[in-house]
């Protein structure tokens, strides 16, 4: 039976007006208004079931007015009030806040306008939540009206025992350098092909000078439509990156663009 999440959505939506309406920029004010509504409470109606989708539903919401465009407030108060129901969860372990490549570079560029606005809360804000590691990112996009089809498929990667095992098992092994390897350019798949050309028409040649000296009935096959080594190996490249793509859709985990997105992020903060 699914779960009918509008009335939550409506109290974030509440919630955040009112810090927006007064154009609050400080986690004080955020503070002040999550206390008055008593906002902790929001988790004695959660479900019994799915807890999962209710949290990332909850994230997600919450990310769509952290990502949004209509004013530095609305940012910030989607920031704080994310950071609030991360940190008064009552889950043991927290379910952590799953965020796409995409909304990993709107956090960037929040923090970029946070420290031209001088507003240091927002940026330590940012800072814990990477030090706790509050933060899954991941490569699906969660966000517009699709939340609620595929959050479910973010639910996968809430199993701790798949990080834990994700980060041992890349730790002290090559295997992270194979994820992201680029075949075309490990194999100079151009050159290869080139190669492979000449060498099938260095066949051809030989037989054809060899026809006129000896019978090749026997060997005329091997430089009849055979398959270019370049070829296959061309093919081999397009399933890789094909294979590539499903491994991060279904595990979540970001390619090197996005480890990219997140090095950018924490050195912003280094001086936080």
């Amino acid at each position: 039976m699914a779960v009918d999440l509008t009335l939550f959505k409506q109290d974030i939506d509440k919630l955040l007006d009112e810090f927006m309406e007064n154009g609050f920029k400080t986690f004080a004010d955020m503070k002040k208004i999550w206390l008055s509504h008593k906002f902790t409470c929001i988790y004695e109606s959660s479900p019994k079931r799915n807890l999962a989708f209710f949290m990332q539903s909850l994230y997600a919401h919450t990310i769509g007015h952290l990502v949004s465009s209509i004013s530095l407030s609305q940012r910030l108060g989607g920031l704080y009030c994310l950071y609030c129901l991360y940190e008064t969860q009552p889950f043991k372990p927290p379910f952590k806040i799953y965020m796409s490549l995409r909304e990993l570079k709107l956090l960037k560029s929040l923090v970029i306008e946070a420290k031209l606005n001088d507003a240091k809360v927002a940026l330590a804000v940012v800072k814990r939540m990477l030090e706790r590691n509050s933060f899954l990112f991941g490569y699906v996009d969660l966000g517009g009206s699709c939340v609620n089809e595929r959050v479910s498929e973010v639910t996968e990667l809430l199993n701790a025992r798949v990080r834990v095992a994700y980060d041992k098992l890349l730790a002290n092994s090559q295997i992270e350098e194979y994820l992201h390897m680029d075949l075309n350019k490990e194999l100079d798949l151009k050159g290869l092909k080139q190669i492979s050309s000449e060498y099938a028409e260095a066949k051809k040649s030989a037989i054809k000078e060899a026809s006129s000296i000896v019978g090749v009935e026997d060997i005329e096959h091997i430089a009849q439509n055979g398959k270019l080594v370049g070829d296959a190996v061309e093919k081999i490249s397009e399933e890789w990156i094909a294979e590539k793509e499903r491994l991060y859709q279904k595990t979540g985990f970001f390619p090197k663009q996005g480890a990219d997105e997140f090095q950018e992020l924490e050195h912003l903060l280094t001086d936080c």
